[in-house]
Formats: C-alpha cells, sequence, structure tokens
C-alpha cells in the first residue's frame, strides 16, 4: 500500500525522527533501513537513515538513526539522533551498559525488548521522563520463528501513530520477502504481534536526572595511544563479565546425567566448567562440580558436544539463578571487580529457529 501521512509531531528543523540502540546480531541496522524505505517508498515522506558501528561483531553496539519530514522540507543534516521522538531498544542487558536515553524527553516514546513491566523498567533506565512500552520480541520472535528486529519493527509502527501494519508488513514483503519468501509469513507474524502485544506506560519528569546526549569519543588518540599500537585491554580476560553478550540461552547443567567426560571444558572458550578432584563410579576422578555464568557467553558448545545431554539449552530469563552457578575455582582474588562486555557471542540470532525443546 502507498499513501500520503501527516507526521504527528515534529522538531524545530522539521523532522521526526527514531533512534534504535542495540547489540549486533539483532537487525537493528535493517530495521533502520526498512523504517527509512518505508517512509520514502509507502508513506510519501522524504527519509533518511544510517547506522553506527564499530567492528562487524555479534554483540558489540549498534546505533540506528531515522528521519522523516514532509516532501516540502528537505532533511539537510546526516548527525546522529539527540532528541528522538522514538527511541528502540532491542536488548534489556543494554540497561546500564551505556547512555542508552540520552536525550529523551518527556515527550519520547521508548520501546524496549522485554518481559517486565513498565514501571519496573522506568526504574532500572533511572528514566528522567517519557512513555516506556514493552513489548516481549524475544518470547515473540521464538514462538513465531522470526527475528527480534520484524517485532520491534511492529512495535515502532504502532507506537508511531501514522506507520500504518499493512505498510510495516509491505516493506518486509519488498525487502526480505523477496529474498527469503518462506520465511515472509512467519515475518509477517512477528510484525503484527510486535505491533498488537505491547503496554505501555507515561512517566512525567522525576527525582532521576536527565541526560544529555554525547557523541561517543575515545580516551585514545595518536597523541596518547600506547606505542607500537599495543591494545592492553584484551578481548577476553577473567575480569569480563561476558554475561551481556548472551542473546537469550544458556547451558543447564543436569548433574546425574553427567559422565565427567570433560568435553565440555575442552570446547568451551571462556573456560567455563569448574573441574576438581573427586569420586565418580567408585574411582578417583576429575569430576564436573558446575559451571561460572560470569564467563559464559551462551555459545552453547558445551550443548552441541556433550554426549549424554547432561547439559541442555534453558531460556536465561527462566532461570535467574541456575542451580550449578559456581565462581570460577582458579580465580585467586575472593572478590573481583568485573568490566562489564557486551561482545563476540557465538549464538546467531536465528539460533532459535531451530532449537529443539
Amino acid at each position: 500500500m502507498a499513501c500520503q501521512v501527516e507526521l504527528p509531531v515534529k522538531n524545530e528543523n522539521g523532522y521526526y525522527e527514531i533512534r534504535l540502540e542495540s547489540i549486533g546480531g539483532l537487525g537493528a541496522n535493517l530495521c533502520g533501513k526498512m523504517l527509512g524505505e518505508l517512509g520514502a517508498n509507502l508513506l510519501g515522506l522524504n527519509a533518511a537513515s544510517f547506522s553506527s558501528y564499530g567492528s562487524e561483531k555479534r554483540g558489540s553496539p549498534v546505533k540506528a538513526f531515522i528521519r522523516f519530514s514532509h516532501r516540502d522540507r528537505e532533511i539537510g543534516i546526516n548527525s546522529p539522533v539527540e532528541n528522538p521522538h522514538i527511541l528502540g531498544l532491542f536488548h534489556e542487558a543494554m540497561i546500564g551498559k551505556g547512555e542508552v536515553t540520552a536525550g529523551v524527553t518527556e515527550d519520547t516514546k521508548i520501546i524496549i525488548n522485554t518481559d517486565a513491566p513498565p514501571e519496573e523498567i522506568r526504574h532500572r533506565l533511572r528514566l528522567y521522563a517519557g512513555t516506556v512500552y514493552c513489548v516481549d520480541a524475544l518470547k515473540i520472535a521464538m514462538e513465531s520463528k522470526t527475528r527480534v528486529n520484524m517485532v520491534m519493527l511492529g512495535a515502532i509502527a504502532k507506537v508511531s501513530g501514522f506507520i500504518p501494519l499493512e505498510a510495516a508488513g509491505d516493506i518486509a514483503r519488498e525487502t526480505i520477502g523477496k529474498k527469503y519468501p518462506a520465511l515472509f509469513e512467519a515475518n509477517l507474524t512477528g510484525i503484527r504481534r510486535g505491533y498488537e502485544e505491547l503496554s505501555g506506560q507515561h512517566f512525567p519528569p522525576s527525582d532521576y536526572e536527565y541526560v544529555p546526549y554525547r557523541e561517543v569519543r575515545s580516551e585514545w588518540g595518536y597523541a596518547n595511544a600506547p606505542i607500537g599500537g599495543v591494545n592492553p585491554c584484551f578481548g577476553s580476560t577473567v575480569s569480563n563479565d561476558l554475561s551481556p553478550s548472551r542473546e537469550g540461552y544458556i547451558p543447564l547443567f543436569i548433574k546425574e546425567r553427567c559422565i565427567n567426560c570433560g568435553l565440555c571444558d575442552t570446547t568451551c572458550p571462556d573456560m567455563v566448567f569448574q573441574f576438581a578432584r573427586g569420586e565418580y563410579q567408585g574411582k578417583e576422578a576429575m569430576v564436573n562440580l558446575g559451571l561460572d555464568y560470569r564467563h559464559c557467553k551462551g555459545c552453547l558448545r558445551c550443548v552441541e558436544v556433550c554426549p549424554t545431554k547432561a547439559l541442555v539449552s534453558g531460556v536465561e530469563r527462566e532461570h535467574p539463578a541456575p542451580e550449578f552457578a559456581l565462581r570460577n575455582q582458579d580465580l585467586l582474588p575472593k572478590s573481583m571487580e568485573y568490566e562489564e562486555v557486551g561482545a563476540n557471542s557465538y549464538v546467531t540470532s536465528e539460533s532459535y529457529m531451530t532449537e529443539k525443546v
């Protein structure tokens, strides 16, 4: 469908602006492109869309920026969106990992992928003001065999007030349907459920401070970078908390099935499994005591390699305190400050589509 729409609100430049905050692998970049094409091709608007990200690595930060204007006003800037009318948060693990609500005002509509209610999310975000809309995009994507970005596209269409559901389906047909026709109906289901299954609540200005938008600037430059280009911040160390890179699943340990073969330990890229001397079948052996979930990034390699199904995949939300969670026994300090990171997960955003229950 093609139509001519009126933007409900505009900023001082005459633009309606959207910012998407995500981690790599959830499809925010594609979602931003689809929104731009939707506005230009189907809604009779001028539109601009671009993304910002570093290394193309699953789990690394991604931002997408979208601007709309009426045909009589050209879009003459290509800077990041500082004060969005809509802010889309594609992963609730991003809360506390950066200033994702920077530039949000009382008029901003925040859409977040979570199963928590708006009131809880408001306090977790320490949100100054705005309207919070919650949609369990991960659950819907799993059930519909689609992707998180399609669910978020439907939710954004609903919250915008000017993007018809039919138009969101049409842009999915043009963008994805031609390349993956077998997945088109699943994508339509995800868009429709995202449009329908969200709840919202408005919050006036509160005691939480307003967070202004600031460009991300590196502390290192040509004048102060380590000599020789050496980067002492290693990608994976014992002080890294890898949990923000997980995309929905964790390995669960069923101890009575374990034969202590050690295949999980040899395949694990982050030394998650804790083996110690013990007894197995009446003989002295190295026995699996449990998993250090702080270092587990959810790649599920151990689940694939376990010969006795002593390790199975589980939805992380359903197991907030896994029974066999165990701090890494090889760490000498009794306490350690962990650095929160969200990068290099091996789990693809389509992994749940082939998950066996």
